[in-house]
């Protein structure tokens, strides 16, 4: 099987690390990467880290031609088409953006403003986080991306709600942000002056990747507070959720709940040792890779814990994660080029 696959939008950040891993997908064929910004350019000259790419050039959005697979990288592109018409240029969609990660048009209305552009969209898409709806990518011609740290968020809490355990109030989520997941768009924040250096929480009560969490585990929007702190990193994602458990736990259960829901999953680490310098999450380990790096900890009571999890923002948060939804829905080896394991020291 030999696919076409083309990119819309892959100027940015996440349209850039799209293109590094398709390069080295051994099914794919890398088909028309468009850009509004750059059409005809080389691509090195905004990805310099694909120099030894040279014959790949931008392509203008109006030249998009039929493909295998089609993924849009931008959140908000200028596609000049209709999701309808980008549909009829290939019979599988992938959009990273958030465009399609809720089900209702209620819930992006609330989150994102303004309609959806098809509410019969959104509820024929995949919500394309493949330790979640494998069986629902299987075929899918309509797939969503997933909010980089809802993916963290949800893989993190996934074993303690299939394991059945109640928590009491709400699960208490901090996700710490490198400057990647704003986007390559310069703006106020991402200067360097104000950025450099910074533990700046942006959304001290709320975010919309919240939303994603509680629609993913089934759980009503109560149960989630949420915050998120911009923090002295480029690419990664940390994420620390506190819960109150309604009864005791030991670290057997633990382990025996994450061993239970994670051991077949190709992409999902467990990091929690007792002791060593590397004993819990750290997205550093993670960066370039298709991992989420999990972990837990327990006070002394057994009834507080903190659940970790870490990974690239662009990687298994964006366009790593994409590539496994994409082999997942045409029936492939999901690890699929995806194999790179990871440096260290950085």
């Amino acid at each position: 099987m030999t696919l076409r696959v083309s990119v819309v939008a892959g100027a940015g950040y996440v349209g850039g690390e799209l293109v590094r891993l398709l390069l080295g997908h051994p099914e794919v064929v890398l088909g028309q990467i468009t850009s509004d910004s750059h059409p005809g350019r080389v691509i090195a000259t905004v990805h310099p880290n694909l120099r030894h790419f040279p014959a790949l050039r931008f392509a203008k959005p109006a030249d998009l031609d039929i493909c295998d697979v089609l993924i849009v990288a931008d959140r908000e592109p200028s596609l000049g088409r209709t999701l309808a018409e980008l549909r009829q240029l290939a019979p599988l969609v992938i959009d990273c953006g958030p465009r399609l990660r809720f089900r209702d048009a209620d819930t992006f209305r609330t989150w994102y403003g303004g309609a959806p552009e098809s509410a019969d969209a959104l509820a024929t898409a995949v919500y394309g986080l493949p330790e979640l709806h494998r069986s629902q990518l299987r075929g899918a011609t309509l797939v969503s991306g997933a909010g980089c740290s809802a993916v963290a968020s949800i893989l993190s809490l996934l074993p303690l709600v299939r394991a059945g355990w109640p928590v009491l109030g709400p699960a208490v989520i901090e996700a710490r942000f490198g400057s990647s997941a704003a986007g390559s768009r310069p703006e106020a924040a991402s200067h360097h002056p104000e950025r450099s250096g910074a533990v700046r929480v942006f959304a001290p009560a709320e975010h919309r990747h919240s939303a994603e969490v509680v629609q993913a585990l089934g759980w009503p929007a109560e149960a989630v507070s949420y915050s998120a702190v911009a923090i002295e990193m480029v690419r990664g994602i940390s994420v620390s959720t506190h819960c109150l458990l309604e009864r005791p736990l030991s670290d057997r259960d633990l382990w025996a709940a994450f061993r239970d829901v994670y051991r077949r999953e190709p992409f999902l680490r467990i990091a929690s040792q007792r002791s060593g310098l590397h004993r819990f999450p750290d997205p550093r380990w993670t960066l370039g890779t298709n991992f989420c790096d999990v972990g837990f900890a327990l006070d002394r009571s057994g009834r507080r814990l903190t659940l970790m999890a870490a990974l690239d923002n662009l990687g298994k948060g964006a366009a790593g994660n994409v590539i496994q939804a994409m082999n997942c829905a045409l029936g492939m080896d999901e690890s699929l080029g995806l194999g790179f394991p990871g440096l260290h020291p950085i």
